[in-house]
């Protein structure tokens, strides 16, 4: 039976989000969807970053998604265990599974899904799930370590204020 454990955000957790604010505000820059997503080493060290890429494979290429294609075909199952992704939303089903399967065991979000909803709201580019990423791996056989969404007040404004500015255009 798989383990999901919550647990409280470290200060190296608020800072590598602070860099998923970033990447998701270059990707809004670049005309691509304002989603950033970092693969972190087990001391906190910078592997891998990725905003939407939509350009690269359409619809379905997700920041998160993206990432984790790259992470899968550079870096072995067992390190990827020990590594963290961070995304400045909650991954949604499809980027929860990438996660699951390349073997990450550790993510650190921003914003919910539903915080994500409220922002998007039905806007046809981002039918976003209500199916929270603990629900989903739940299902799964692995145990793994769920930060988020998190309360600093900076940080969640800082990555409000690309969505509101990008989806109510």
């Amino acid at each position: 039976m798989p383990r999901i454990t919550k647990v409280e955000p470290t200060e190296d957790d608020i800072r590598l989000l602070g860099e998923t604010v970033r990447i998701a505000h270059q990707a809004k820059l670049e005309g691509s969807h304002p989603f950033g997503a970092l693969l972190a080493d087990k001391d906190g060290n910078i592997l891998l970053e990725q905003g939407n890429a939509y350009e690269e494979g359409g619809p379905a290429m997700h920041a998160e998604t993206a990432l984790m294609f790259k992470a899968g075909k550079l870096y072995t199952p067992e390190f990827l265990s020990e590594c963290t992704l961070y995304s400045t939303a909650e991954p949604c089903v499809m980027c929860t599974g990438a996660m699951y399967w390349t073997n990450v065991r550790r993510l650190v979000f921003g914003i919910s899904e539903e915080q994500l909803l409220a922002l998007t709201g039905s806007d046809e580019q981002n039918p976003t799930f209500n199916l929270p990423a603990d629900k989903v791996l739940e299902h799964g056989q692995k145990n793994i370590e769920i930060v988020g969404p998190v309360t600093d007040e900076k940080l969640i404004e800082a990555i409000v204020a690309d969505h509101l500015s990008f989806w109510n255009k």
